[in-house]
């Protein structure tokens, strides 16, 4: 097993497989919070928290586009079967406790979202050789750049006011989409012969 992808063709570029499997398994992710946000939002907000979860939902968009453009595809049956596996992981489940379902929805769906930006760190699978030039290596270094901001999207949301009397069912709703999220993250990269050091972890 390895920490970082690779090895890298004659131009730093990630294998192909590599790349298929990694941005199969980000766009099922991104493209379900974007959808998930898209439903859940209401039409006219009443509160500061839904416009940080609106800009979201665009970020998650633009995150699937560029990994369908940047990704050098390859057939891969195992993307097939997994994204079965991906897509009713992320199916929302509402947040047990509260009584509002549309708010308990939420709730799981910012988990979900908190876990994508805070559990997966792409471009530290990057060794350093890699190159600037492959649209790959570029896209997964700016979708690291954006977790780190996206994820306040869901902190802002997820410490309101409005959820401090639910705030251990809120804390274990965060914990259980983190524990999903590594989990089938590290089973990707096992797929592909990566195994993260424990501080990218």
């Amino acid at each position: 097993m390895n920490p970082f992808l690779g090895p890298l063709d004659s131009l730093g570029r990630v294998p192909a497989l590599q790349q298929t499997r990694v941005a199969s398994f980000l766009v099922s992710l991104h493209g379900a919070l974007a959808r998930q946000l898209a439903l859940t939002l209401p039409g006219q907000f009443n509160a500061g928290w839904q416009t940080e979860l609106n800009t979201q939902l665009h970020r998650e968009t633009e995150i699937v586009s560029l990994l369908l453009r940047a990704t050098s595809w390859m057939p891969d049956i195992m993307v097939f079967y997994n994204t079965l596996i991906w897509e009713a992981a992320w199916v929302p489940t509402p947040t047990a406790g509260i009584a509002d379902r549309r708010l308990a929805t939420t709730i799981d769906i910012a988990a979900l979202g908190h876990a994508a930006h805070g559990a997966i760190r792409p471009a530290a699978l990057l060794p350093v050789e890699a190159s600037t030039d492959d649209p790959f290596v570029a896209a997964l270094r700016r979708i690291e750049f954006e977790s780190s901001r996206l994820i306040q999207a869901q902190i802002y949301f997820l410490k309101s006011d409005e959820l401090k009397s639910v705030r251990d069912a809120v804390g274990a709703a965060v914990n259980d989409r983190h524990r999903l999220v590594r989990k089938l993250w590290a089973d990707v990269l096992e797929s592909i012969g990566i195994k993260p050091r424990a501080d990218d972890e």
